[in-house]
């Protein structure tokens, strides 16, 4: 059975959960492949969308770990948002910090690093929320 979406009159979303992982006052950022769905899309936080018979942290652990190679504990979700740029995802982003592993690149990304919340607007081309941007600047004066 096929589900005609363009028949509801509200919210019906794709979910992606993203990592916002934290270490020595740096975020990491992954540069993508060519994204299909997001085509303006270059650098962006690690995660993806959640399996169903996983839970969205579970999911998103095993999404930084397949993309960086990282393990990460996540502390908290810190900010939820629709994208005016692509109004049928809903993005939901975590703070994490790394618990083992050392980066590299790995599934969907072409290359990792690590920068400065202040250079972030250098790299990622899609919108970043000033609500998320106010978070990322007070966790850059973390070391």
């Amino acid at each position: 059975m096929t589900t005609d979406w363009s028949s509801f009159d509200r919210g019906v979303f794709l979910v992606n959960v993203l990592g916002i992982v934290h270490k020595d006052g740096e975020i990491l950022i992954g540069r993508r492949e060519k994204d299909p769905y997001v085509k303006e899309l270059s650098w962006t936080f690690p995660g993806g969308r959640p399996a169903y018979d996983k839970s969205l942290e579970e999911s998103l652990k095993d999404e930084i770990k397949k993309k960086t190679s990282l393990d990460v504990e996540i502390k908290k979700l810190i900010f939820a948002r629709i994208p005016e740029e692509k109004g049928e995802f809903i993005l939901l982003y975590y703070y994490c910090e790394v618990a083992g592993g050392k980066e590299k690149s790995g599934e969907k990304f072409d290359e990792v690093k690590w920068v400065k919340p202040s250079e972030l607007k250098k790299y990622i081309t899609t919108s970043l929320h000033p609500e998320l941007m106010d978070f990322l600047k007070k966790i850059g004066t973390k070391k």
